[in-house]
């Protein structure tokens, strides 16, 4: 027998406007109440081959939050040993090397330089886990060095080094993975598989949604440096400002020189699951986003509440990211992907009817995705990856354009984006996140008729040269400045 979410959970939750609510609002509702110099480019190197049964040898490079996730992963895999763990703060290395040593693993190298890394042939892989900023680059660098490449999420800072990447995977023979570890999800891949089988019928819209509060970041302060980090060697290609932010690690996230805002650092994962079910690749036909930095004042750049619409022709990707108090989510999920069908809905990895009523779980078999990437360095068929870096490209450089959109963009009252957003000819779900976005933000305490938010510019896309049409503003922002001698290679010179 299907089910539904219980009374008791439906009356806990603060329906806006239970009359007006269509039957997809009324059901999203319900589930979420219930429920990191060089001074040329590296010439490509000769390394040894990876054997089929020998160990193989890794480097970490960033140890931070998901360093140390890296190093957990790897400490359980019998076939790979940490030879290096590199951080420009040699405080976070000797953390993440001490973290090997209680995992029962040998003390690793400790560096603040990857081109300590990169130099040394023994060094089969690397596992990149800096900052935003950095992974494309040094992604690119270890390609050339003959490493195989584990990169973290977002892959890239902005699309033109994204795709400077997978083409230097195509290139060079690399194997290289991003870290959107939900592909190797069994039960998502059967959920996937039975939308590409038409079981869920028409599929034409998808909606990737993060709620999780952040406060504010404070400041503007003077930033103390940490005694042990090399700041020229953090920065790399990124320029040096003068940080006026508290607190150094971790929010530079909320800055455009070495972050890409919450939907970067979190929606991604969920937008990369909306487009594999849907299936639609490129980056669409059109890019919109709207929201602000809301609730409080600090020295950010980036929205805390950002709602990014992807036209992809018949098929729209909506993502939504809140980050004030927002209404709760199953107390085990934080993040969730839905997609609408003809025949029923599937969210997170669950089946449920058109009218709501549970179906089925999902279910499969899941692979670690750091063995699969190791899998994959051992077999070099880069088809072998459950997340192929073109994939990770293309999802992380959807989160790129709707952050063009929205820096493009001017301070506007709700009801003149009400009259933009109904002049783009995409799915009429537009209009009810809208709606729910308005609500959140007055819950959260944010007064709509004093504080506008921003709407970003609606921007055309050329797919084929991923780029925009007829804008040059909007193309600027497609690459960065790189600052010497941290720069990005031409293709020619991959």
């Amino acid at each position: 027998m299907g089910k539904t979410a219980s009374p008791a959970l439906l009356a806990s939750y603060d329906f806006p406007t239970m009359r007006s609510l269509t039957r997809r609002r009324f059901f999203e509702d319900s589930l979420m109440a219930a429920a990191a110099s060089l001074p040329a480019p590296l010439l490509a190197a000769e390394t040894k081959p990876v054997s089929a049964n020998g160990k193989i040898t890794a480097a970490i490079i960033g140890c931070g939050i998901r360093g140390k996730a890296h190093a957990r992963e790897l400490a359980r895999l019998a076939d790979c040993d940490v030879a290096y763990v590199c951080d420009p703060d040699l405080d976070r290395a000797d953390e993440v090397g001490a973290l090997l040593v209680e995992l029962k693993r040998p003390m690793p190298r400790k560096v603040q330089d990857l081109r300590k890394v990169l130099e040394d042939k023994s060094v089969d892989v690397v596992f990149i886990a800096s900052p935003n900023h950095w992974h494309s680059l040094s992604a690119i660098w270890a390609m050339q060095a003959g490493k195989d490449v584990y990169v973290e999420k977002p892959v890239s800072h902005n699309v033109i080094e994204g795709r400077r990447m997978v083409q230097a995977a195509r290139k060079l023979g690399r194997i290289c993975q991003g870290g959107t570890q939900n592909r190797s999800r069994g039960a998502l891949a059967e959920a996937v598989k039975y939308m590409r089988e038409g079981k869920l019928g028409e599929v034409k819209l998808a909606k990737s949604i993060i709620y999780g509060g952040r406060g504010s970041i404070g400041g503007p302060a003077e930033c103390a440096m940490p005694p042990r980090c090399d700041y020229n060697l953090w920065a790399g290609p990124a320029a040096m400002p003068k940080l006026n932010r508290p607190k150094f690690h971790y929010d530079w996230h909320w800055f455009w020189n070495t972050g890409s805002g919450e939907i970067g650092n979190n929606n991604v994962h969920s937008l990369d699951i909306c487009r594999w079910g849907l299936g639609v690749t490129g980056l669409g036909r059109s890019v919109l986003s709207y929201g602000g930095r809301l609730g409080y004042t600090d020295v950010a750049e980036t929205p805390n509440s950002q709602v990014g619409i992807f036209d992809f022709g018949d098929k729209t990707i909506i993502s939504e990211t809140r980050g004030l108090k927002s209404a709760p989510f199953h107390p085990t999920i934080k993040s969730m992907w839905f997609f609408y069908g003809s025949e029923g809905i599937i969210a997170d990895t669950n089946l449920y009817d058109p009218k709501g009523n549970l179906v089925r779980a999902f279910e499969g078999k899941s692979e670690n995705h750091f063995a699969n990437f190791l899998n994959a360095v051992r077999s070099r068929k880069q088809g072998d990856l459950k997340a192929e870096i073109e994939e990770g490209h293309q999802s992380s450089a959807l989160c790129h354009i709707a952050n063009i959109s929205y820096r493009l963009g001017s301070q506007t009252s709700v009801n003149d984006i009400v009259k933009s957003l109904g002049e783009i000819k995409v799915h009429d779900d537009v209009q009810e996140t809208l709606e729910r976005t308005r609500h959140y933000l007055s819950d959260a305490g944010v007064d709509l008729d004093k504080t506008k938010l921003t709407l970003g510019q609606h921007l055309r896309v050329d797919g084929g040269k991923e780029s925009f049409l007829e804008n040059a503003p909007a193309n600027d922002l497609l690459g960065r400045e790189y600052r010497a001698p941290f720069l990005l290679p031409k293709e020619s010179e991959i």
